[in-house]
């Protein structure tokens, strides 16, 4: 289809039109001519006032298929990250059976074609995510995954985590790391401070976190190996991978949207919406993580998707599932964080692909078509009607939110959100 994008501001860093106001159009896919006042027969989105920049990617994303689709399939996940604004999905293997072999990558690369959303299966690190032996990581790299990880499990094997390091390292691919210290944090449901010790509930220490990302800096520093930190959420968290990066190391990281807006207060009231691991921190936790956005220890912003089937979550604060869907409120998360427009396509488009080593999506003459049009100052109000997701498990259901994705297009189709 031919799409001409009239008077859009455009937000791409990588892009010679960076912040500047032009007319897009749009070819068989391609974009064909960046200038003011095109006119030509094609479908016209009148954009003034409003944004285009690269589709978001989400390096953090859980989606039921395989075999736990009553939380979410790849139709209905990828119908709620258009309407967040992405276009590209690096899915999770938390599924059952895990993505542990390349029959499940090649099964959800085959089930994504002609999709609007790119998707790039995640391998799992261990056979069946149990933290034991290595998966068949290198099959799983030749099949298309780019990155291995055991999920929301984290390694508790430092031995096991050294092989999968130097093993990846022969074929340049990514280990994702999620730091938590089990025999630290233990079967507590929230952060360890003064929220949880008003709420009489066992809290996680910061350590917990700490201690794996002091384990895993040191692994690969070792291995000279890339790692990748996923969803990091403390002070010191930020305060070691700062200090990483300045020795050269090849580290990045992420941070949750709903991380940087949320602390342990929302807990008050046992509402099992607010579970979410890592827990929700404190303030000066949310503020080290904002700053570390913006002096770039933090590398991108997740919105760590995670569905649940109602009879998971409408239940007692001790016993529900942790996690929140999240595709449709990622962006308008970051705004509300106070985050420039420009720090967050950096943060929600560009790098993620990067750290993911995936063809970089840029708003120029020649290059495919891979689009959001947004508009920051709009207000919309998230509720179970226009909620995409087949699950329902936000906090944010029912609130008014700032910053609405107008159109995704990408793989020469349009959507409108």
């Amino acid at each position: 289809m031919n799409l001409l994008i009239k008077s859009a501001t455009i937000i791409d860093p990588q892009s010679s039109f960076h912040q500047k106001t032009a007319d897009i159009l749009i070819e068989k896919g391609y974009i064909t001519r960046i200038a003011a006042g095109i006119n030509e027969a094609a479908e016209v989105i009148d954009a003034e006032g409003k944004y285009v920049s690269p589709g978001f990617f989400d390096l953090n994303c859980n989606i039921g298929e395989l075999g736990l689709e009553t939380k979410e399939d790849l139709d209905t996940g990828t119908k709620a990250a258009m309407a967040g604004g992405f276009t590209g999905l690096a899915l999770m293997p938390n599924t059952q059976p895990p993505v542990h072999s390349k029959a499940e990558v090649e099964y959800l690369l085959n089930r994504a074609k002609n999709n609007i959303v790119d998707i790039y299966p995640l391998g799992t690190l261990s056979q069946k995510r149990e933290g034991k032996d290595l998966a068949e990581m290198y099959d799983m790299f030749l099949s298309g995954a780019k990155a291995f990880t055991d999920g929301n499990r984290p390694v508790q094997d430092a031995g096991l985590m050294e092989r999968a390091l130097l093993y990846t390292l022969g074929f340049g691919a990514t280990v994702i790391s999620y730091p938590e210290d089990l025999a630290i944090a233990g079967k507590a449901k929230v952060h360890e401070g003064e929220v949880s010790t008003y709420l009489g509930m066992k809290g996680i220490p910061s350590l917990a976190e700490e201690l794996m990302i002091v384990r895993d800096l040191y692994l690969a520093e070792y291995a000279g190996s890339k790692i990748h930190f996923t969803t990091i959420s403390t002070v010191r968290a930020v305060e070691l991978i700062r200090d990483a990066k300045k020795k050269g190391l090849p580290v990045t990281c992420d941070v949750a949207a709903h991380h940087l807006v949320l602390t342990d207060e929302a807990l008050k009231g046992f509402d099992s919406q607010y579970k979410v691991k890592p827990p929700l921190r404190t303030q000066s936790d949310v503020n080290a993580l904002l700053k570390g956005l913006k002096d770039g220890t933090i590398d991108a912003i997740v919105s760590q998707h995670t569905p649940h089937e109602v009879e998971f979550k409408d239940v007692e604060f001790e016993v529900a599932e942790f996690g929140i869907i999240a595709l449709q409120t990622a962006f308008s998360l970051a705004l509300r964080a106070g985050l420039s427009i420009d720090l967050i396509i950096e943060k929600m488009a560009i790098n993620p692909r990067a750290i993911l080593n995936v063809e970089p999506s840029s708003i120029a003459e020649g290059r495919k078509a891979n689009v959001a049009i947004f508009d920051t100052s709009a207000e919309w109000e998230y509720t179970k009607q226009n909620n995409r997701s087949k699950s329902y498990n936000s906090p944010f259901i029912g609130q008014n939110l700032k910053g609405k994705v107008l159109f995704v297009f990408n793989n020469n189709h349009l959507f409108k959100a």
